[in-house]
């Protein structure tokens, strides 16, 4: 098959934008982010909170109390990881989980391209906190980047980089953000067939039937989506948990090219003239905007 065009293919810059949450306890679900993963209230209504640092947003919450939890093995969020800039305030997020939430916890990894503590919300939703090694540091064969997950210890983790100014909270205002957003999905040849193909990521690792992973401009994945707790699973139904991802391209031109993109692979996009909306083929909503 020949390789796509660039046109083809998302802009480099490429980020993620904030992850919407549909929530059944909001006051709950605002206090586990604020207090315990130590992001900042940006806005808050009635209805709603949003959380993120230096004003940048990554977590919405939208509260949907007539909504109930997903059946066990459907689609939809795996986890939001949230990137921090440095080890030092990665080391002071996972001290406070550890201090007001340790039971949250569910494992850690060094996976050779960043460094990664993972957590639970009070919902089921799962929370990754990581740092990212720089790229020079990391490994492609063959076009694919080297991960793996080998252990990583939390306590010398903290022991090494949290600092006493850190564990007081001299880094709750560190730019942090989403670094990546990880679905579960009913197989991963259809995701390929949308998130590569359709939406224009470059894959950039698989597991053969079970993972895989893209991104870009190069990074190591923006998105990854498996099959671990959902192999065969169709379209999500109505329900708490993930509402939304937000996909912030650089320029408005990149936008129309993608809207163009989707509507010559049959995806019905929602476009408003400033966002291009969208679901994937298990319902979960993306809207890109620049």
């Amino acid at each position: 098959m020949p390789a796509l065009a660039p046109a083809d293919r998302l802009a480099a810059d490429t980020a993620m934008g904030a992850v919407t949450l549909l929530v059944g306890d909001l006051d709950a679900m605002t206090a586990y982010y604020r207090d315990v993963v130590t992001l900042q209230v940006l806005s808050a209504d009635v209805d709603s909170v949003t959380l993120g640092r230096s004003g940048r947003p990554i977590v919405a919450l939208r509260h949907e109390p007539a909504l109930r939890h997903a059946a066990p093995g459907a689609p939809g969020l795996y986890h939001t990881a949230i990137l921090f800039e440095s080890q030092t305030a990665l080391a002071a997020a996972v001290y406070s989980v550890a201090r007001h939430a340790p039971r949250t916890f569910t494992g850690s990894a060094d996976h050779l391209v960043s460094q990664a503590f993972y957590f639970t919300d009070p919902e089921g939703n799962g929370v990754e906190l990581y740092w990212d090694r720089v790229r020079t540091d990391w490994s492609w064969i063959h076009g694919q980047v080297e991960m793996a997950t080998l252990a990583l210890d939390p306590n010398a983790f903290l022991n090494e980089h949290l600092t006493e100014a850190a564990a007081t909270g001299a880094t709750a205002r560190d730019a942090a953000s989403v670094g990546h957003v990880h679905l579960s999905v009913g197989d991963a040849r259809t995701a390929r067939s949308f998130y590569v193909d359709a939406l224009g990521f470059d894959e950039t690792l698989a597991f053969g039937d079970s993972a895989l992973f893209v991104s870009a401009g190069g990074y190591h994945h923006h998105m990854a989506m498996n099959v671990w707790q959902s192999r065969g699973a169709g379209p999500r139904m109505p329900a708490l948990g993930l509402g939304r991802i937000d996909l912030v391209l650089p320029t408005g031109d990149d936008l129309g090219a993608l809207g163009e993109r989707l509507h010559h692979h049959g995806i019905a996009v929602r476009d408003d003239g400033r966002t291009v909306a969208f679901d994937d083929p298990w319902s979960n909503e993306i809207l890109a905007s620049a």
